[in-house]
């Protein structure tokens, strides 16, 4: 079992009350430190979780200076929020009257599974669109963006900066580069999403914003988790985002589908060690956790990948130079190199078979973007 210490442990135990908003108590888990409690929930981007369980927490007085600090860090967060609700309403009433149909996935569709959405930390804004829609996407917004990075064109990808320093993705496809299994898998996906209309509605204020169906997003949420897993680092937040995801829809997940799609990807195994993660140490109840299996096999490796989370942070925030001075091309790509050298060595104890296989594809995808000069 993995070894935490007493403010680690406390840090989990006040996401799991922010989490699904009930009692907790710290006591259990010794002398703990609010600044590294802080620190990590900084790190693993849920700072809206862990001031939430704030609110639960039944055992112990804290220090009402420090509470206040998390109490502060969530207005921030709150108002981010509301604008980025308005910027998402404004991309989707423009993208429809330029003929197009959108679909929000992951971010701020996600966040409405929380029972405080404003409290969720917002990243950017990704959209779906299929088709030509992708390339009448870009020729709308590109213009506008203050700056745009490197397109990927055998994905169909674009990221884009608008004023306000909000981030825009815009997506033809979903694909995660993990094999070719998967991104096959995730095309039917978003086949069934834009032309079998496998999609739920979000009122954004007055505007309609289309997301992915329950069990269409359901497969996209894993498979960007496990992209970043295995070739970026994640947080918590992703973790979170999935569970909440699947006890807001509890009841209407179509079980035999999801296990079918994950065979079909030859994802079970990564499942199976989430859902344990999830249960074990998210306090996900359960009877929402479809395709959960009570081993001590799959324990072990939710263990290992919480180790992994804590580790490397948010999208590889533990990873990354804590100076902002320019370094020499050299030491970046050593530093990158050796990062992502003792990321397959963990992900190779957790999934032994599949880390080696995604990584090959992975190299794979990253030479024949090379050739594309991408």
């Amino acid at each position: 079992m993995t070894q935490l210490d007493a403010s680690q442990q406390a840090f989990l135990a006040l996401v799991r009350a922010g989490l699904w908003e009930r009692s907790s108590q710290l006591l259990p888990y010794g002398e703990m430190d609010l600044g590294a409690v802080s620190r990590l929930a900084e790190e693993q981007a849920v700072l809206g979780l862990v001031a939430a369980g704030l609110e639960h927490v039944s055992d112990v007085v804290l220090p009402k200076e420090e509470v206040l600090v998390f109490v502060g860090s969530v207005l921030p967060l709150e108002q981010r929020n509301i604008e980025m609700n308005a910027l998402v309403a404004q991309l989707f009433d423009r993208l429809r009257e330029a003929g197009t149909n959108p679909v929000l996935v992951k971010g701020q569709g996600i966040a409405q599974c929380y029972e405080r959405p404003l409290w969720r930390a917002s990243g950017d804004v990704d959209l779906s669109l299929c088709g030509d829609d992708y390339e009448k996407a870009k020729s709308l917004l590109l213009p506008q963006a203050v700056h745009v990075s490197s397109e990927y064109t055998s994905f169909k990808h674009v990221g884009l900066n608008l004023a306000g320093g909000f981030e825009v993705e815009i997506h033809g496809t979903q694909h995660t580069r993990l094999s070719r299994r998967v991104d096959g898998m995730i095309d039917d996906v978003q086949r069934e999403i834009f032309y079998d209309g496998k999609v739920r509605p979000w009122m954004d204020g007055d505007t309609r914003v289309l997301l992915p169906a329950p069990d269409e997003d359901v497969i996209i949420v894993f498979t960007h988790i496990l992209h970043h897993f295995f070739f970026e680092g994640i947080g918590l937040r992703q973790i979170c985002d999935w569970c909440r995801l699947l006890w807001k829809y509890r009841s209407g997940i179509d079980v035999k589908l999801l296990e079918n799609r994950l065979r079909a990807a030859r994802l079970m195994t990564e499942w199976k060690a989430f859902a344990a993660l999830a249960v074990d140490w998210l306090g996900m109840p359960v009877e929402a956790m479809p395709l959960y299996s009570a081993d001590a096999r799959w324990s072990r490796k939710g263990a290992r990948i919480v180790s992994d989370v804590l580790k490397v942070g948010n999208f590889g925030h533990n990873r990354k130079p804590s100076t902002h001075r320019p370094q020499p091309y050299l030491r970046r790509k050593f530093r990158s190199f050796w990062a992502r050298l003792g990321s397959m060595l963990r992900h190779f104890l957790i999934f032994p078979r599949d880390s080696v296989f995604f990584i090959g594809g992975m190299l794979r995808t990253g030479l024949h973007a090379a050739v594309r000069g991408e």
